[in-house]
């Protein structure tokens, strides 16, 4: 009984010893080094509340629910996210409301002073409203960018807008391409 025991452990260890030496060759070979991954240091910051001035007048003001300052630790240029969104509101000299920005996530690049909006990214002001997936800001140019969206104005006017370019201010829109419906009041023409 006892030489039945020691035989089934002998051909049990052998077992295991063939299927671990047939494992192949070692993962951790084919594993990236640390040392080329890139190491981040991120600063969360809730509820944002921020205040843009120029001259001592307000000029903007931005909420957030989070905003994550990233900084690589390799030197490489940082950058600020926002992954639960921002409204920021624009403000006239007689500090009322004149216009916003609102997106489901936005992210703020350091080195090219650029910010890019991104999901449900709708611009309100008083000539249009502007729906569209992707809008960039280039601070260098003082302008705003996007592929597409749908420009709708207060008369009913509704556009399917490609290359959408407007200023910091959105007081001058330009865009190809574009197709919709147009509001032509009755009296037009006459």
């Amino acid at each position: 009984m006892r030489l039945r025991g020691i035989i089934y452990s002998s051909i049990i260890l052998c077992f295991l010893q063939v299927c671990l030496s047939s494992c192949g060759e070692d993962d951790l070979k084919n594993a990236p080094k640390l040392s080329d991954t890139v190491s981040l240091n991120t600063d969360r910051t809730l509820k944002v509340d921020i205040i843009y001035s120029d001259s001592a007048k307000v000029k903007a003001q931005g909420f957030a629910p989070i905003l994550d300052k990233v900084t690589p630790l390799n030197g490489s240029a940082g950058y600020q996210e926002m992954p639960k969104g921002v409204k920021i509101n624009f403000y006239s000299d007689s500090l009322t409301i004149k216009g916003s920005i609102t997106s489901d996530y936005a992210i703020m690049r350091d080195l090219e002073k650029t910010a890019t909006f991104r999901r449900n990214v709708v611009v309100v002001n008083e000539s249009m409203t502007f729906n569209t997936e992707e809008l960039i800001w280039d601070q260098n140019k003082k302008m705003f960018f996007s592929p597409k969206g749908i420009v709708t104005r207060p008369d009913g006017t509704v556009l399917n807008a490609v290359k959408f370019t407007a200023t910091e201010d959105f007081s001058t829109i330009t865009y190809e391409n574009a197709s919709g419906e147009i509001y032509v009041p009755e009296n037009f023409g006459q």
